[in-house]
């Protein structure tokens, strides 16, 4: 569908990382939608405790009788499936926000199918990381409001105390709180400030020469993966550096690389790769497919402060 003026102007907004905005708060009572966007359920305990920890939590769920027997190859359904569950509870005017069922991949033939104006016209809370990025990314850039970058339904369950903790507070508006990471490593010390962007590296390469590609110049970028063999990363990251991509970006902080080989031959490429602009890095940030998973708004602004080792959001509404 085309734009409108108005679509555009958010779209553009998002894209400079000015102007994001945070979808309400939730509140205990509301509804979360859960949807599969990508794979099909692999651990039905995982969900299931999921389920539970939000209900006990104080939320009520709405989603498809379907969809913890979908299942299309490696797909939770065609592509219609997808993106007509996601549509019909983001239209569902008492459901407040959408979490992902799980990761894995299908996101990214999604985005051509969406109904952006659709999306744009109502401000929803989208939560979710892994293959999650690719859709975060695009709604960001299309409808200027910020999704969450957290655990999804299957993870949620396993994720550590402060995780959940972080979670439930997050989702309820709460962003007055400084993030202060144990066992963060200052790699490259500094300070800097603008919107966080990104989430997985591979599917943030994913996005290159796309139209949801997102303008990272000024941004504090975050990336993390899991199972990649250190020469894929390395092919990602220098194929991130030689598309100009990492020129200009504010401050890059790694998360967890799980199953990627030693985190410091990643730091170690990083400092080569950004050495000429002497970008402030950070490594060992409890973000990723790990226990210790915060939860954090893609697109708000926030400031680093290596010497304090932390983060804060200073426009998150």
């Amino acid at each position: 569908m085309s734009e409108t003026a108005e679509h555009k102007g958010a779209a553009k907004a998002a894209a400079s990382g000015a102007a994001c905005r945070l979808p309400p708060p939730l509140r205990q009572g509301d509804t979360i939608g859960i949807f599969a966007p990508a794979g099909p359920v692999q651990d039905r305990n995982a969900v299931e405790a999921g389920l539970r920890l939000l209900r006990e939590a104080g939320f009520t769920i709405r989603c498809r009788r379907d969809l913890l027997d979908r299942r299309q190859g490696y797909l939770a359904g065609d592509d219609q499936q997808r993106v007509q569950e996601l549509h019909e509870l983001w239209q569902d005017p008492e459901v407040k926000a959408l979490l992902a069922l799980r990761g894995g991949y299908g996101c990214l033939r999604l985005l051509p199918l969406l109904d952006w104006e659709l999306l744009a016209g109502r401000r929803k809370v989208l939560i979710g990381f892994s293959d999650l990025t690719v859709l975060q990314l695009a709604m960001l850039q299309k409808t200027g409001t910020c999704p969450l970058h957290g655990p999804m339904l299957s993870t949620l369950a396993q994720s550590d105390r402060d995780s959940v903790r972080h979670f439930l507070q997050i989702i309820g508006g709460d962003f007055s709180h400084p993030i202060r990471p144990k066992g963060l490593e200052v790699i490259r010390p500094g300070q800097a400030c603008g919107p966080l962007l990104g989430g997985n590296l591979a599917c943030l390469n994913h996005l290159l020469a796309t139209p949801w590609e997102p303008e990272l110049r000024g941004a504090v970028l975050l990336l993390e993966d899991v199972g990649e063999a250190p020469y894929r990363i390395d092919r990602l990251l220098t194929q991130l550096a030689l598309a100009g991509r990492l020129q200009g970006v504010a401050a890059i902080i790694l998360g967890e690389f799980q199953d990627c080989g030693p985190p410091e031959d990643i730091w170690q490429l990083l400092l080569e790769l950004t050495a000429p602009q002497q970008t402030p890095l950070w490594g060992n940030f409890p973000a990723g497919h790990g226990r210790r998973n915060l939860t954090l708004p893609l697109g708000a602004e926030i400031q680093l402060d290596s010497q304090r080792g932390e983060l804060t959001f200073t426009s998150p509404t």
